[in-house]
């Protein structure tokens, strides 16, 4: 029971998470294969994976590629193939709230989508909505 909580605890502080090899290791891994080593004699040598080892021999000796690559999926919106039409929209009628922009969305492209992911969406490309808050009239008085 303890080692399962303990566990539990890695995985919810992110201890367990993957993270990208060391260059040095990678050059290390990589010199001894193509000096004539076998890609898994090399990874049991260095502790990696045999496919990490054969797909880093296999990327340097394909494209000279030694670095690792950016972890993860990019960032990706439902709206992305409608971007310039929706910024098109808002050039159109700066005034348009995001309920509108819903509606036109879905009427005029068939895609519906929720408030968040337009709000997110229209952020990343730059645009707020926020209106700024009433205010009152100026208390200073004419002097002349």
């Amino acid at each position: 029971m303890r080692e399962q909580c303990e566990s539990l605890v890695a995985i919810a502080t992110g201890a367990n998470m993957a993270r990208a090899y060391s260059q040095d290791l990678r050059d290390r891994v990589i010199d001894a294969a193509l000096s004539g080593a076998s890609a898994r004699q090399v990874a049991a040598r260095f502790g990696v994976g045999d496919a990490t080892a054969i797909v880093w021999v296999r990327r340097a000796r394909e494209s000279g590629e030694r670095g690792a690559r950016k972890q993860g999926q990019p960032r990706r919106s439902k709206l992305d193939p409608h971007r310039e039409y929706l910024l098109g929209l808002i050039a159109e009628t700066p005034d348009l709230t995001i309920s509108e922009l819903l509606e036109r969305l879905l009427a005029e492209r068939g895609v519906r989508a929720c408030r968040a992911t337009l709000w997110t969406f229209l952020d990343r490309c730059g645009l707020t909505f926020k209106k700024s808050p009433p205010t009152r009239a100026s208390r200073t008085v004419r002097t002349s």
